[in-house]
């Protein structure tokens, strides 16, 4: 089937013509180096995945948004009105996590889940912060309150359905201290 995205037992993602191998391993290889468990999620339903898409479509949005902000014209800046800059600067970075964390639920990965989860707790962070510069006497848009207590909902919700679906218990190998004797 032209197109169709086919998950090899051994970690490759193609976008394939035919059932056909991969050429090049690099999802598992940049996952694995980065110390990422590479093992599909187990229990994922078609909801899950539909959150998955929209932390892509999200994340992509987000990019284009705060980066319009940030590397933008002076016009971009000046349509923000009163932005918080590390706000913005979160949200972007944020931005292409929101992208990887929906391909791995997408693609049923196990880390997405645990992705989710520490989205959800960087974000209800920033809000945290942005509160206490607002409560500080801060220049702020209602759009920015509006926009953070979304991205919060968002993420909560999708870190409580993946994680309903697949679990979330367990430390990330990029968190766990290397066995003795590991390269």
């Amino acid at each position: 089937m032209l197109g169709s995205w086919f998950d090899h037992d051994d970690g490759r993602i193609c976008v394939l013509e035919q059932n056909m191998p991969c050429p090049l391993n690099v999802s598992k290889y940049l996952l694995t180096s980065l110390g990422m468990d590479t093992t599909p999620l187990t229990g994922r339903s078609w909801s899950a995945s539909l959150l998955g898409v929209a932390a892509i479509v999200f994340g992509v949005a987000t990019l284009g948004e705060g980066g319009g902000v940030l590397f933008g014209d002076g016009a971009a800046r000046l349509a923000a009105g009163h932005y918080v800059s590390f706000v913005v600067w979160v949200n972007f970075l944020a931005g292409f996590a929101y992208v990887l964390a929906g391909a791995g639920i997408v693609l049923g990965r196990s880390w997405a889940a645990r992705l989710g989860v520490a989205l959800a707790a960087v974000t209800a962070l920033t809000f945290a912060a942005f509160g206490v510069h607002v409560a500080g006497g801060g220049a702020f848009e209602t759009r920015t309150v509006v926009a953070l207590s979304l991205r919060t909902l968002f993420w909560t919700v999708v870190s409580w359905r993946v994680c309903a679906a697949v679990g979330c218990r367990g430390k990330s190998r990029l968190l766990a201290a290397p066995a003795p004797g590991a390269r």
